[in-house]
């Protein structure tokens, strides 16, 4: 996704406080991870994303279960870098090397402070790409989490057949979503609960709209059924959903 300014752009709220959607704004422009949203990611996350630590948290307890020595840890679509710390503190084998990919180059400068001193830097690449246009080689892992909704719905077969090959035989693909319920009922059900979350964490419902708007564009969530279908038509032997909070869900593959 391509980062777009405009002239109603908001600001981040004091000490990394998320107020990027606290203003009216007369035009809302389709959202971009660009340095107000990335001066303010990890409190925007938090506070949007219901489990979203947990399940970062629980990148690095799969890996620690699943990944071989001697690989790739591909990050596609990587933001501050969340997942591979949680991978990096799991895992003390030093031949697996990181790569992690974002099109996004406000997203990755953060991503470089926050990994400096942490992951050796022999041991890790970060690359500022469309995850579409990285070759995946040599791969124990790879990581979607939140990245693939951004991607044209005409692609995404693709991409996970790419990574499909370019992982090796046992490795696996932790893939989280936002999702679309099937049922009329329950999608507004799930919406509702989404939308009672975040005004529990303080947002506002001008903010909540605003943000809404501002992602209609650019996010196209996919059925859970939908990804797991999807999933196994690019090749993987097992697909399963192994988390779920709301709407908010993660799927493990493996090849």
């Amino acid at each position: 996704m391509a980062n777009r300014g405009g002239e109603d752009g908001g600001q981040g709220g004091p000490s990394g406080v998320d107020e990027v959607y606290a203003d009216k704004r007369s035009r809302v422009v389709d959202f971009a991870f660009d340095d107000q949203v990335a001066a303010v990611f990890p409190d925007m996350i938090r506070r949007s994303v219901p489990g979203y630590e947990t399940l970062v948290a629980l990148c690095g307890v799969i890996a620690e279960r699943y990944l071989q020595p001697d690989c790739n840890v591909y990050d596609l679509g990587c933001s501050l870098g969340a997942a591979m710390l949680s991978i990096h503190g799991r895992i003390a084998d030093p031949s697996v090397r990181f790569i992690g990919v974002d099109n996004s180059e406000s997203m990755l400068r953060q991503c470089r402070r926050n990994l400096s001193g942490v992951i050796d830097s022999a041991r890790l690449r970060l690359v500022c790409r469309d995850a579409r246009e990285v070759a995946v080689r040599d791969a124990g892992l790879v990581v979607l989490n939140f990245t693939l909704q951004f991607i044209d719905p005409a692609d995404r077969l693709d991409l996970l057949r790419r990574i499909h090959a370019g992982l090796k035989t046992g490795g696996i693909l932790i893939l989280s979503e936002k999702t679309r319920a099937e049922d009329g009922g329950e999608a507004g059900v799930q919406q509702a609960l989404h939308d009672q979350f975040k005004a529990a964490n303080g947002y506002s419902d001008l903010e909540i709209a605003q943000k809404r708007a501002a992602l209609e564009k650019v996010m196209t969530p996919d059925g859970a059924a939908t990804h797991l279908a999807r999933l196994r038509q690019a090749g993987f032997g097992q697909a399963v959903q192994w988390f779920q909070a709301f709407d908010f869900r993660s799927f493990l593959a493996r090849k």
